[in-house]
């Protein structure tokens, strides 16, 4: 009997496949359980709306994170924080810190995971933060860090 996976099957399919499999491991395990439809011609083009839905959704995440990446290039943080001698920062200014900046300055909302830097910014000055918007788009956020008053 042909089925379409509706979620993966360890072993037998993944979610989307359409595979032959034997009648009764179809009737009594993957239907029954919701992991299977039978492969009739009403919802294999279901599935089909269904992935070109999806593809459709991919395409506009990647034009979304494109437009993104423009604006977040062309913005510079400013973030105030407490300084000593030469420069040298009282602590450092997290992913955090800068996510809450720019959503402050910008009304622009970055998850602080997507931003890279590993030990955060320990200096005065400017500083280019690499952000992972998307799998394909990578843009750089300037940060300005400036001593508090």
């Amino acid at each position: 009997m042909r089925v379409i996976f509706l979620q993966d099957v360890k072993g037998k399919g993944k979610k989307g496949e359409v595979k032959n499999v034997a009648d009764g491991y179809a009737h009594n395990f993957l239907i029954k359980n919701g992991l299977a439809v039978e492969a009739t011609t009403g919802n294999q083009k279901a599935l089909d709306a269904q992935k070109r839905k999806q593809a459709e959704l991919v395409k506009q995440e990647l034009e979304d994170a494109k437009k993104l990446k423009e604006v977040v290039e062309a913005l510079t943080v400013e973030v105030s924080t407490k300084a000593g001698e030469g420069g040298r920062l009282f602590g450092s200014v997290t992913t955090k810190q800068i996510a809450d900046a720019l959503k402050k300055a910008h009304n622009i909302t970055l998850d602080k995971r997507k931003m890279d830097l590993p030990d955060g910014i320990r200096a005065l000055g400017y500083t280019n933060v690499p952000v992972k918007l998307h799998n394909e788009v990578f843009a750089t956020l300037k940060v300005h860090v400036t001593e508090e008053k």
